[in-house]
């Protein structure tokens, strides 16, 4: 786990200088507190620790070509602890990788290669990357179980090969230009080079303020892009190419891909008809699945913990977790002092059924002095609050082990959010006729509105309303924050006249029914789910956990989003997920030893934040100062009258906007961090 940057340069006018590339990596130095090094093919190695030194440009070891390569990294020590050192080459200096992640089946396949001959100078994980691209070039992506984002330079081939997992549970942002292709772990990395840009992008502000996050393949700012999930991407002779090596295998007669040791969950003739299947059967195979996907991720050479919420994916990770270990597991909660958003007990009774060692921590509203580092951590506007909870979680099991398991995954995989039986419901009322949908709907838009965060009424009123749409727009209209209504009336029209000239205009839609279109033969649901996976699981809570964890030099590892785990979960039916008014029932059916009965049947609190009281009392004048502020009002982003708008709305209790206002709050805070100032200074 650590963070990675550099730059490959197709004419020699276009390499960077010594200092932007040791910039590029110091500045993402929270990703890798323990080492870093730089390698250069015009200077070789050079070792950038302790940061607080200033370093002389080495001397030129080699003629300088037109094309070279730079490659950065800062180190976070979890295998090897004392040979591991990034970058690393093969055993003739000719192919040279970074990694950011982890490769949990790295000794199964480190064996293989030994016996055909490779020779390793390490133990780590990450040398088994450069002997795989040796014998297989980009397919060696195929062999690797992990977390990861890659970027390998072969001298050879004059070639860089990127890539990132099958998920997105780690990042790789980049940009090609003037002759270059420029790339890194965090954006903020990329901004530290001379040439950098930072020219908002109108189509990009548009898909964050509907979406609370910008969606790969796109950056907050021009020019700039993430890799997107399950892809990799090659550069030489100036020419970038991105193709996609992986989709999760939702329609029938996919093929997953086969590992390394020859075996795949879905390579068995039984899962051909999955209806078919009984219960027990799938119960055998998850359970399998799942518990080998814990077991490899307790592989390290650091003390490793469990992030425990006291639901249902948090206690069963850690309670396999606690089956496969002889000391009681370190477990970590937070907590708030508005009981409706405080799921302590349950952590508390978890930690008590499986015999862990628990950790918990109250945050209160002082806790959002953290904000400032929030905005420079997440680098690009980023509003999903429960990221506040997530840096103080991180914070806290960072005091005590350097890698944390965690439940992420579960309820996208097993249907485990309530918005799952609201699809489900409205699906039954697209069979009326749409008269009365119609009827339906305008009687609950005339319901008043709740000012309460969480209440029946609202859901009610934000379900019913919107029945007559296309059920994919609808389902963004649900999980959204501005909707289309909404961003027409407070945009500017001078932004509006920009979007207009954008590919696909003020339109957001596009992006999640893009994602949609990944299993056309699965009933809504489980398109719901599988469009979730793509889209909110990598854009939203994988960048919500590694930014925030990796704020604080923490690992966390996901064993539900293993790939075996997830080819399992994309072939089982619905049927077994989303039973009655439960979801994740085979979840539940099948580690019901680890879960306390009050936890299984315990309703959904997710990791929200108290906005909508915060908003209206301690944190006041945080709106007025930050939204209300000559500053913000005359950016040409939003009609001042707008905002004015909002923000009265929501503190004399008429409305609440607390989602929204946090997500302007958060645009505001970042424009004045990332575009008025430099990032780093």
């Amino acid at each position: 786990m650590c963070g990675l940057c550099g730059v490959v340069w197709s004419n020699s006018s276009a390499a960077p200088s010594f200092d932007e590339a040791r910039r590029m990596t110091s500045v993402i130095r929270h990703r890798g507190p323990d080492d870093s090094w730089l390698w250069d093919s015009r200077y070789g190695l050079a070792h950038l620790m302790p940061d607080d030194v200033a370093i002389a440009e080495p001397s030129l070891q080699s003629d300088v070509s037109e094309c070279g390569a730079c490659l950065g990294h800062r180190r976070l020590s979890i295998i090897d602890l004392a040979g591991g050192r990034q970058p690393l080459s093969n055993e003739d200096g000719s192919i040279w990788v970074v990694l950011n992640g982890e490769i949990y089946n790295y000794r199964e396949l480190r064996a293989g290669l030994v016996a055909r001959g490779h020779q390793f100078a390490t133990e780590s994980d990450t040398e088994v990357i450069v002997h795989l691209y040796e014998e297989r070039g980009p397919a060696c992506v195929h062999e690797l179980r992990g977390m990861f984002a890659i970027a390998i330079w072969d001298s050879r081939k004059q070639r860089l090969f990127l890539a990132r997992d099958r998920i997105g549970k780690k990042p790789l942002v980049y940009r090609h230009a003037a002759g270059r292709l420029a790339f890194a772990s965090e954006l903020k990395s990329l901004l530290e080079l001379s040439d950098a840009t930072k020219q908002i992008d109108p189509a990009s502000l548009n898909l964050y303020l509907a979406y609370q996050y910008v969606p790969h393949p796109h950056s907050i700012l021009r020019g700039y892009h993430k890799l997107p999930p399950g892809h990799w991407a090659v550069y030489e002779r100036d020419q970038l190419r991105v193709e996609r090596y992986w989709h999760p295998p939702y329609e029938p007669g996919s093929q997953a891909e086969i590992a390394s040791d020859g075996e795949s969950l879905l390579s068995d003739e039984r899962f051909a008809d999955s209806d078919q299947l009984n219960l027990e059967r799938w119960q055998r195979e998850l359970r399998s699945a799942l518990t080998e996907a814990v077991q490899l991720r307790l592989r390290s050479d650091v003390p490793l913990g469990a992030f425990l919420s006291g639901g249902i994916d948090s206690t069963i990770i850690a309670g396999l977790m606690q089956e496969q270990s002889t000391t009681p597991v370190h477990t970590f909660s937070i907590g708030f002092p508005v009981p409706k958003f405080d799921e302590r007990a349950f952590a508390r009774e978890a930690s008590q059924h499986l015999g862990t060692r628990h950790h918990e921590l109250v945050i209160e509203p002082s806790g959002l002095e953290i904000l400032p580092k929030l905005i420079w951590h997440y680098d690009e506007p980023f509003s999903d609050s429960s990221a506040i909870p997530t840096m103080f979680l991180s914070e806290m099991t960072r005091r005590e082990v350097t890698v944390a398991l965690s439940g992420d995954g579960g309820d996208e995989l097993f249907a485990g959010y309530d918005r799952y039986k609201a699809v489900r419901l409205a699906g039954r009322f697209d069979w009326m006729p749409p008269i009365l949908r119609g009827l339906i709907a305008a009687v609950a838009r005339r319901i008043p509105a709740s000012i309460e965060q969480r209440s029946f009424r609202r859901r009610l009123k934000r379900f019913a309303a919107v029945l007559t749409e296309d059920p994919r727009r609808r389902y963004l209209r649900w999980i959204g924050i501005f909707d289309d209504q909404r961003r027409q009336a407070m945009l500017h029209p001078d932004f509006l006249q920009q979007l207009a000239a954008t590919q696909y205009g003020a339109d957001a839609a596009y992006f999640l029914e893009s994602v949609y279109t990944e299993c056309p033969s699965r009933d809504f649901i489980t398109q719901t789910t599988c469009a979730d996976v793509l889209s909110y699981l990598p854009c939203d809570i994988l960048t919500k956990v590694d930014i925030a964890s990796m704020a604080y030099g923490l690992e966390a590892r996901c064993p539900f989003l293993d790939q075996r785990v997830i080819e399992l979960a994309s072939r089982m039916p619905m049927s077994l997920k989303l039973v009655g008014q439960q979801g994740k029932q085979i979840l539940i059916d099948t580690f019901s030893d680890l879960l306390p009965a009050s936890i299984q049947s315990r309703a959904k609190m997710g990791f929200g934040v108290p906005l909508d009281h915060w908003f209206r009392n301690e944190l006041k004048s945080l709106l007025a100062d930050v939204l209300l502020s000559s500053r913000s009002l005359q950016r040409g982003w939003f009609r001042p009258e707008a905002i004015r708008q909002l923000v009265d709305e929501h503190v004399t209790s008429k409305f609440d906007h607390s989602y929204r206002l946090w997500n302007l709050l958060v645009l505001e805070l970042w424009q004045q961090r990332f575009v008025d100032e430099q990032p780093s200074r």
